[in-house]
């Protein structure tokens, strides 16, 4: 099954967009991985997707394209054009590119030249896998009361504590890791360091299961020592780069949950024009119109509100006055992943017996959905965030 392109007409998207959306849903047709082992499966799917230029669009390009990526900066209407492709075949395509670029975003934003040139290139080719190491078990909407710390030494940093659900833990190749280093100053006394996975005192071996099969884990620091290079971005900064880094891929999200609503309605319209019941076809009777008609208005309104989000962080780019698109991208969010549950929950019901079976896609899709509205920003904190910027405006 094959994802259209005819979204990209709509004013919000380019030339470099229209060409892009097209080469991949034929690239993607193509590609056919097991994943019945997640961790197997995300590494090959970081190295078809850095073999075929795809991870080009997780970094910008630098000076001379020393950087690796295949636009100036990063775009956000390219992110949501390649995650939402990936996500209709594939969800776990999807988050093996998201991941590279959320884990490298805040390297992107902060990191100096010798840490971008260290990085983002490998990472745009796929040699190098990367993770972003925010949230902690009594952490995760409350990113101020994280405990994991990292204390000045002799030449650098000690690290000790833990982070818990980390995407990628365990065959990432080095961790953007946010730590206190101001211990009683809240969310203004964190700070971002760059830590590989080989570093000493660090364990990534603690595997977590979930129901929709990815690789994360739970990451324990133990006196791990850092040297002083290994800092991101500004002492006690932390907070505000991690924030700006999910402010450009929170969009993003809404596009990989547009691409699992899509194909969920494609593969609705498949059933319901095939299968027989009562001498007729479901998609003869009336309800199945209906419920048919209420999931293109849920897909299409949360599109809407996804390419605005993308294309005004990109505009604000291109006229030199980045602007933050916090609540836009909240509701984008928002929108996004819970339309998209609804449209899955109704697509599966149409389905009857088969769409709980093992193994159809309806099922999976319905697993792989849940996720999205709790990572990046719960749908509650989506609520609160657009909530406090109407009261402020």
């Amino acid at each position: 099954m094959t994802p259209t392109t005819a979204h990209l007409a709509l004013p919000f998207f380019d030339d470099v967009h229209r060409e892009l959306g097209p080469r991949l849903v034929d690239w993607i047709a193509g590609q056919q991985v097991d994943e019945n082992d997640d961790r197997k499966a995300c590494r090959e799917w970081v190295k078809r997707l850095g073999d075929s230029g795809w991870l080009r669009y997780c970094v910008p390009s630098g000076s001379d394209g020393a950087l690796g990526g295949a636009l100036d900066t990063l775009d956000s209407r390219a992110l949501v054009i390649l995650r939402e492709t990936l996500a209709f075949h594939s969800p776990l395509a999807d988050f093996a590119f998201a991941m590279q670029g959320l884990g490298s975003g805040a390297i992107t934003l902060a990191g100096t030249p010798a840490q971008q040139a260290a990085y983002l290139p490998q990472v745009a080719s796929g040699a190098k896998i990367a993770a972003f190491a925010l949230s902690e078990a009594d952490a995760g909407s409350d990113a101020g009361a994280m405990t994991t710390r990292a204390t000045q030494v002799e030449r650098g940093w000690a690290v000790n504590g833990s982070k818990c659900w980390i995407s990628n833990g365990g065959i990432a190749d080095f961790y953007v890791t946010f730590a206190k280093t101001d211990p009683g100053a809240g969310t203004r006394g964190i700070t971002a360091f760059i830590i590989d996975a080989a570093a000493p005192g660090l364990d990534a071996s603690e595997h977590i299961m979930v129901m929709s099969p990815h690789p994360l884990a739970t990451l324990q620091f133990t006196d791990c020592r850092l040297d002083g290079a290994a800092q991101l971005g500004l002492l006690n900064g932390g907070f505000r780069l991690a924030m700006q880094t999910l402010d450009i891929f929170r969009a993003s999200v809404a596009g990989a949950a547009l691409g699992m609503a899509r194909r969920a309605l494609a593969e609705a319209v498949r059933h319901a024009k095939t299968r027989q019941m009562f001498g007729q076809t479901l998609a003869d009777f009336q309800l199945t119109q209906a419920k048919i008609g209420e999931m293109a208005a849920l897909v299409d309104a949360a599109a809407l509100l996804t390419y605005r989000a993308a294309w005004l962080r990109d505009e604000g780019e291109r006229l030199g006055n980045p602007v933050r698109v916090t609540a836009e991208a909240a509701m984008a969010k928002m929108t996004a992943t819970e339309n998209a549950q609804r449209v899955i929950d109704m697509a599966l019901q149409m389905h009857g017996g088969l769409g709980v079976k093992v193994g159809t896609k309806v099922e999976s899709l319905y697993r792989d959905i849940r996720s999205l509205r709790i990572y990046e920003g719960a749908t509650e904190v989506q609520l609160l965030i657009i909530g406090k910027a109407v009261l402020q405006s």
